[in-house]
């Protein structure tokens, strides 16, 4: 049988609940070295070309979009 999940409040968890979504040290290291990392461009996620960026459509189009 598939695992239920359900949201939960923050101020909800229990301590340790809460302590167990903390990255690690050895995450928060990853974290800061790949922000520091080009992005890298492939056969397999191709940067967005102009043309390619007119097939983009907003999904909210009624929001205002400012500049």
């Amino acid at each position: 049988m598939a695992e239920e999940h359900t949201m939960v409040r923050y101020s909800e968890l229990s301590d340790e609940q809460k302590k167990e979504l903390l990255f690690t040290d050895e995450e928060r290291r990853q974290l800061d070295e790949a922000q520091d990392m080009p992005i890298v461009y492939d056969e397999d996620s191709p940067a967005v070309t102009p043309e390619m960026a007119l097939r983009f459509y907003r999904a909210n189009s009624g929001r205002r979009v400012i500049g």
